[in-house]
């Protein structure tokens, strides 16, 4: 990767220059990744809403190729860990490990793959229980609690969680708890026709396509900052809230709704794709648009609903619908 950059420094300060900023970056990221605009914009989103997301699809969709491809347009340290049912915490947040100096031993700590900017965990639903519960406090806190010593964790942080729908055999699905800390949950469709021939094309030649250009870490920290300064209006506020509250309302469908983390959720998602888009300002547009990944894993359904074979989504769908 080269040592230019996309608009850095104090460039992203305002919201014409954050709209200028990411035209340019998701036409980097374009070199690489063909297609999944959507996805790739929903993973930005919620790195600026200093939250994280979990990708749902099926294998071989290029999952770990787009958020390795996002870490290096943003000169981000990226970490993979591939869960698997005998990863123990340690393996993730890292362990004392003794070291002789001269006469005497000392604990020294060695950091595991969760002090990165960007970490994956790779098909997260493979882990334990006990090694799924070992990113909660990463997630939420920033931190890493080893023994008696507390590691903050560097800034910006950001966990992409995987997990593959179709092969549910030796897995532990994740609990509500752990799934409430998950800003977004992503779904990733397969390439159009036109998509995949570009992808063969582009990936059967001898060379394959590198980031040229990267995003400054600090004017990513400001465009963060930036985010929560979108202005949105009390009656978007309200709509939001009318929402969220519906899914606690409509027992026709839904068992258990969204908990008060989702309106929060919701409004920060809705000023990340206003920023991303160079507004200064919420629509309801955009609201609509991010309910889906918001909500869709914080629902459960009636079994009546699950029976009919609805969704998630389109449980989503009828309450934007009845929301004024």
């Amino acid at each position: 990767m080269t040592e230019d950059n996309i608009d850095s420094g104090q460039a992203g300060t305002t919201y014409q220059n954050a709209g200028r900023i990411f035209k340019s970056f998701f036409e980097e990221i374009g070199n690489v990744i063909v297609g999944q605009n959507r996805v790739v914009e929903q993973i930005i989103i919620s790195i600026l809403c200093e939250g994280h997301a979990l990708v749902e699809s099926n294998p071989g969709l290029g999952k770990t190729l787009m958020i390795s491809t996002i870490a290096k347009a943003m000169n981000l340290k990226f970490s993979r860990i591939q869960c698997t049912p005998d990863l123990m915490p340690s393996d993730i947040t890292g362990t004392n490990v003794i070291e002789e100096k001269g006469d005497k031993k000392e604990f020294r700590f060695e950091p595991g793959p969760v002090f990165a900017n960007i970490v994956l965990a790779d098909e997260i639903n493979r882990a334990s229980p006990k090694t799924q519960s070992a990113l909660l406090e990463a997630m939420q806190e920033k931190q890493v609690t080893v023994g008696n010593d507390t590691f903050l964790l560097d800034r910006p942080f950001f966990i992409l969680a995987t997990q593959n729908p179709i092969e549910m055999e030796g897995t532990y699905p994740l609990p509500e708890a752990q799934l409430d800390r998950f800003l977004l949950k992503i779904l990733v469709d397969y390439p159009s026709f036109e998509e995949e021939m570009e992808i063969i094309n582009r990936y059967t030649k001898s060379e394959t396509p590198q980031i040229t250009r990267g995003l400054e870490k600090s004017t990513l920290l400001d465009l963060q900052k930036l985010t929560r300064q979108v202005p949105i209006s009390e009656e978007l506020q309200q709509r939001v809230l009318s929402i969220v509250s519906m899914t606690r309302k409509d027992k026709e469908h839904i068992e258990y709704g969204a908990s008060p983390r989702a309106s929060i959720g919701l409004i920060l998602a809705a000023k990340a794709r206003a920023l991303i888009q160079g507004r200064n300002f919420v629509s309801k547009e955009d609201i609509d648009y991010m309910a889906y990944p918001v909500l869709r894993h914080r629902l459960i359904l009636t079994f009546e609903a699950e029976r009919s074979g609805m969704t998630p989504d389109e449980a989503v769908e009828e309450i934007l619908k009845k929301v004024k």
